[in-house]
């Protein structure tokens, strides 16, 4: 797990691996991905950030930043497949 997924020295460049073929799981979580439908989890993703950032008294340490940039992250993800679908 990365403890700092925020750090942009640790960000996800390095996953784009074209000649990998897909796990049993990765493909089952695409599934459903596309079965759930990508502006959905966007909106809900971004709801679930803004409730959390906007709406909590909560004060918020570095891992906690760190998981909403990670939801910042996949909503605007699932936005662009969105769009390309």
């Amino acid at each position: 797990m990365n403890a700092h997924s925020a750090n942009t020295t640790n960000d996800a460049r390095h996953a784009s691996n074209g000649g990998a073929p897909l796990t049993a799981s990765q493909a089952e979580f695409l599934y459903l991905i596309e079965c759930q439908g990508c502006q959905e989890l966007s909106r809900s993703l971004k709801m679930i950030h803004d409730l959390a950032l906007y709406h909590s008294d909560v004060p918020f340490d570095q891992a906690e930043k760190s998981a909403l940039f990670d939801l910042k992250v996949l909503w605007e993800g699932f936005e662009r497949m969105a769009v390309s679908a």
